[in-house]
């Protein structure tokens, strides 16, 4: 069988068709005859000679750094990596700074005087931008210096409810206080008026129209007759230290969970009382507080008619007095939150010390504390 040999400069032993070669190589394609008829390298140096032989392409030329001036003995000089991008990081935006660009309050906010104090902080849970809570403190109610009142309002469904009771409540009793007469009847009477002219005003007012309600407590101190009158609607509470004495709680909880409130709700026209997935009972399965100001569409059944008791502060084991939101309430025992204050500590510091505690475990509600030392009061009117 013949056979032949293509010689060394044949294109089927070419090389690839960009071959890196010096410059002073010349590329010249060759002409080759072809393999005679009948060879097996026929066929393949006939596709060979489809292929279009050029001489590579100039080397890209690159102008380095100085620092980076690659060899000049080098014939092919490298490509430079450009620099890495760098995209600076930027810290997560704080809550505070969110709620002061929408024009909200701050995380914090305080309160102090003769003998008081306030410390109210936002809570942390579904990203709450603004603070729910409110509290009231006047030394001189109604310019009577003989009189002083002290409220916490904590909101639901917004803050309007809340804000609203703050500004208007201590005007109303103040007011209701004019046509009172000093009997303890008479001021719980009054008391109980300004919650509903409070409820009724609030109804009225462009701010219901945001909707939503609040829970209140407020304590009452006439200085002269050394009497303390302590009203709640809702979950608020008011805290009694007495010394030695155990702590006494000086309102009840209005919530759907309490069985009186319950039957009142109940007995009704329309009157539901519905217990959540997480075993909450709530009115109409919307809310778990029986009473309060606002909650429009829950009335008859949510009321503002609130409960009174009257305290004789003659007994000089009266000391303090600890006002504050549910969000205490739920992470701290009366007990323990009276004798966390009880130590000599200024009403400021016992109010962030109240306030830490329930921060501290797991409290992610708004949380509001008011302090007041009676006896301070009592002796500096």
């Amino acid at each position: 069988m013949a056979c032949t040999v293509a010689p060394p400069g044949s294109p089927v032993f070419s090389p690839s068709s960009r071959p890196a070669a010096p410059a002073h190589v010349s590329f010249k394609q060759q002409q080759q005859p072809a393999p005679p008829e009948g060879s097996p390298l026929r066929l393949i140096a006939l596709r060979a000679a489809k292929l279009r032989i050029r001489p590579a392409d100039p080397p890209l030329l690159v102008v380095p750094a100085a620092s980076h001036a690659p060899s000049s003995s080098s014939s092919n000089a490298k490509r430079r990596r450009p620099p890495p991008l760098l995209v600076p990081a930027t810290a997560p935006t704080p809550l505070d700074a969110v709620a002061a660009a929408r024009g909200m309050e701050p995380e914090v906010a305080e309160d102090s005087g003769e003998g008081f104090a306030a410390y109210c902080r936002r809570g942390k849970g579904r990203n709450r931008l603004e603070m729910e809570d409110r509290h009231a403190a006047t030394v001189a109610l109604g310019g009577d210096p003989d009189a002083a009142l002290f409220a916490v309002f904590d909101g639901h469904g917004g803050k309007s409810a809340a804000e609203f009771a703050a500004n208007n409540m201590p005007r109303i009793i103040a007011n209701e206080l004019l046509h009172a007469s000093k009997s303890s009847e008479a001021v719980e009477a009054a008391v109980r008026r300004a919650y509903l002219r409070t409820d009724k005003e609030f109804s009225s007012s462009a701010a219901a129209a945001n909707g939503g309600g609040a829970c209140c407590v407020t304590a009452l101190l006439l200085r002269d007759r050394r009497q303390l009158v302590v009203s709640g609607a809702g979950d608020c509470r008011a805290v009694l230290g007495r010394g030695r004495s155990p702590a006494l709680a000086l309102t009840t909880d209005h919530r759907a969970s309490r069985r009186e409130e319950r039957e009142r709700i109940e007995a009704l026209p329309g009157g539901l009382v519905l217990r959540d997935s997480r075993g909450t009972w709530r009115v109409r399965g919307s809310l778990a507080v029986t009473r309060g100001i606002g909650d429009a569409h829950l009335k008859p059944w949510v009321l503002p008619d609130p409960e009174t008791t009257s305290v004789d502060l003659g007994d000089d084991d009266c000391e303090l007095l600890v006002l504050a939101s549910d969000g205490l309430w739920d992470k701290v025992g009366n007990q323990e939150a009276v004798d966390a204050c009880s130590s000599g500590l200024p009403p400021s510091v016992a109010c962030r010390r109240l306030v830490d505690m329930a921060v501290a475990r797991g409290s992610t509600d708004d949380i509001s504390v008011l302090v007041v030392h009676l006896k301070r009061l009592l002796l500096h009117p």
